[in-house]
């Protein structure tokens, strides 16, 4: 079992910065990918972008050069950082662990508003 604790998110105006942090424990395994998805109200949840524990690094083409993922492999922790935010970017982002391309546990999902 792998719990995953989220932190961050909230309310924030358009343009604005948010970041997101997410800590893994329990059986966590050597080679392993995190990383963030996010869904939006009547939408199906959609990759943000993933990290493997070597630092390769998977992003959605279309938040490329506006979100940044990094990780700390020796904490399990994974940090998201979001610029130039959007209000379309509003919606729940989860916290995602796995290995190769299986997500195997979710975050319980915390909440970003942006404001227009």
């Amino acid at each position: 079992q792998v719990q995953l604790v989220e932190s961050g998110g909230g309310l924030v105006q358009a343009g604005g910065s948010l970041g997101l942090s997410c800590a893994a424990s329990g059986s966590i395994f050597s080679s392993n990918k995190m990383g963030w998805y996010r869904q939006a109200p009547g939408k199906q949840r959609e990759l943000v972008a993933t990290i493997t524990n070597a630092g390769f690094t998977n992003y959605a083409d279309s938040l490329k050069g506006r979100f940044t993922i990094s990780r700390d492999s020796a904490k399990n922790t994974v940090v998201l950082q979001m610029n130039s935010l959007k209000p379309e970017d509003t919606a729940v982002y989860y916290c995602s662990y796995g290995l190769g391309s299986c997500v195997a546990y979710w975050g319980q999902g915390t909440q970003v508003t942006v404001s227009s």
